[in-house]
């Protein structure tokens, strides 16, 4: 199931220019369902991750773009979340759980809470890739 779920998502982050280049055009609100379908995020979590409030978040036409800052947060939150089931194999309620759990890594913050700056998807980034190697994360 998630192999059939990760390929239907392009399973392969994209690459930092492609979020820069992407997000400047912006991206289509229909991503935002594909984005939080992934580990099953609620929409107060999709909505505080783009920086704006669920009912704005609701307004916006399926087929309109978002603009650039919450164009670049939905893609650092796609890359963020292939990256977690690749580290978690796939389980996506195991992903779902730590994304939500506070971690001394992240000054007891979860990663969710952290994820509202751009500087917090990289520090979420950063724990994943040390539990990939097996290190202290």
């Amino acid at each position: 199931m998630f192999e059939e779920r990760a390929a239907s998502y392009s399973a392969i982050p994209i690459s930092e220019f492609s979020v820069i280049r992407a997000s400047r055009e912006g991206v289509d609100r229909s991503l935002v369902d594909t984005v939080s379908n992934l580990v099953k995020l609620t929409d107060n979590e999709m909505a505080y991750l783009l920086g704006m409030t669920p009912r704005n978040l609701h307004r916006i036409p399926l087929n309109k773009r978002l603009g650039t800052d919450a164009s670049e947060r939905l893609l650092l939150l796609k890359n963020i979340l292939i990256h977690a089931l690749d580290t978690f194999e796939g389980k996506e309620t195991i992903v779902r759980n730590w994304l939500r759990t506070p971690l001394s890594e992240l000054n007891d913050q979860s990663p969710l809470q952290l994820m509202d700056t751009v500087t917090g998807f990289s520090l979420v980034d950063d724990v994943l890739g040390r539990l990939d190697f097996g290190l202290p994360a």
